[in-house]
Formats: C-alpha cells, structure tokens, sequence
C-alpha cells in the first residue's frame, strides 16, 4: 500500500511524548506507521512505555528522560540521538505548557511574580528555541530538514485571563519561525507553526471540554487531528511551505459570536 506521504529511512524527534493521549506520542506513533524511526523526549520515564507501545507496532524507537530547559541536558541528548540514529530530519517541537509534578499559575498580569513570568517564557519559549538551536545545524549541514512547533492559538490569534506569559510565548515562538525560515530555506529546511484550540486530551479541563462544544464543529478536536497537519508539515512533501502558521481548532476563532447558540447562531 502506497501513501502520500512517507517517511522511509527518516529519523524523527517528537519532545513532549509522555502522555499516552497526547499529541506528541500520536505524532510520533503516525510518523511511525508512515516508516519513519522515532526518537522520543520527555520529562519523565513513562516515555520507556510510550517506546515499548511503538515497538510492539513495529516501529523502531527511543526514548529519551530530559529537561530540555537545562541547555546541558538539551545538548547532550541531541548528541546521543545523533549517536544512536545517525541523523535527524524532522523535529517536532512539542514540548511545554505543563510539566508533571508541576502546577500551572495563572495569575493575572499585574499580581504576576517575576519568577512565574521567567518559568513560563522558559517552558514555552526558551525550551522550543534550545532544542531547534541544537538541531538545526545538523539539518544544515545534510541540507534538509523540517521542523514543526505545536504553538498555540493562545497568544497568536486569541488569548485568557491569567495566561500573559503563556500567550507571550507562544506567539514568540511563531515570530522565532520566520526568521529561522528565511534563514535555512536555501538549505531546503522548513519550519512552520501548529496552532491547537481546545483538544481533547488527558489534561483537557472541564471548561476546555465545553469550550470545544461550542466550535463550529460541536466538538473538541483529537490528538490525532493535530497530529495529521504535523505530520505533513514534517513530509518531504511539504518543500514549499514555511515560516507559516496552521490553525486547528474546529473554527472556533473565526466565529465572532461565542454565546449560547440559542440566542443567535
């Protein structure tokens, strides 16, 4: 059987691959099915389960336990991918938001502490930038690469009380992009920005589960439907697209109406 896209003889990095429900290990698991080898970061070792889950499928996989906002770590287990695989052609910058055993804040801007500002620019922002730092001059060095960050609608399009830092950084990370994009284009490395609104997963709170009932598309979305537009932005198919940002959120932030439907639409 033949697919659109494949990933045969490509080796991919997903971070933030803990979580069975997750995005990044159902990215990782497509990619895989697609062909290609997987290398897995998270925070914890329950990213051993998600690799011994890949290789009863017949991927080849890795798991890596790593705090990607120590740069030493970051370094060190770049190396070690490179080591144990030979090469890395896709990223997929998954990584942040919440960490386990860690609580979110959600202060408001004017009672913020510094510290709460600095954590959140460095688990959503700093994190993203010392994984791509690290592994883009490899991918320029072989003249390929692609690499997608799971950003977010939060702080490019829209944004919540409480979530400042959160917004600033995400939306950073879409500014970050397009110079890397312009950069590395000539050495055909792409780099685009996937942008969730309210997913169904494991940490989906109860007011995210309603905010996605009230989508144009009556429903909060998938992991695997976030994971389908990485997947081809990571595809040796997608050589013409970067810099760009790719929203997936049912159509909830293109309705101006966000009331009971009753009263209007």
């Amino acid at each position: 059987m033949s697919h659109f896209v494949n990933f045969q003889d490509q080796v991919c990095l997903v971070t933030g691959a803990g979580s069975e429900s997750g995005i990044g290990f159902c990215t990782a698991k497509l990619l895989g099915s697609l062909g290609a080898k997987v290398a897995l970061i998270s925070t914890t070792d329950r990213i051993q389960k998600r690799v011994q889950e890949l290789n009863s499928l017949a991927i080849t996989a890795r798991g890596y336990q790593v705090d990607l906002i120590d740069r030493k770590q970051t370094e060190d287990v770049i190396k070690a991918i490179l080591s144990d695989f030979g090469r890395i052609d896709v990223l997929v910058n998954n990584a942040g938001m919440t960490q386990v055993g860690e609580s979110e804040d959600f202060s408001e801007f004017a009672e913020m502490s510094y510290e709460e500002w600095d954590r959140s620019i460095q688990r959503n922002l700093t994190l993203c930038f010392n994984v791509t730092r690290q592994v883009l001059p490899f991918m320029k060095a072989a003249r390929y690469g692609r690499i997608v960050n799971v950003s977010s609608v939060t702080g490019p399009v829209v944004s919540n009380p409480g979530e400042a830092s959160y917004s600033a950084a995400k939306a950073a990370i879409i500014g970050m992009s397009r110079a890397i994009a312009i950069e590395a284009a000539k050495e055909n490395i792409m780099i685009n920005n996937v942008l969730p609104g309210w997913i169904a997963t494991a940490s989906q709170t109860e007011g995210e589960a309603a905010g996605g009932l009230n989508t144009p598309v009556g429903r909060g979305g998938s992991p695997e439907e976030v994971a389908n537009m990485i997947v081809f932005l990571s595809s040796k198919e997608a050589s013409y697209i970067t810099g760009q940002t790719f929203i997936v959120d049912g159509g909830n932030t293109i309705q101006e109406y966000k009331g009971p439907k009753e009263l209007y639409y």
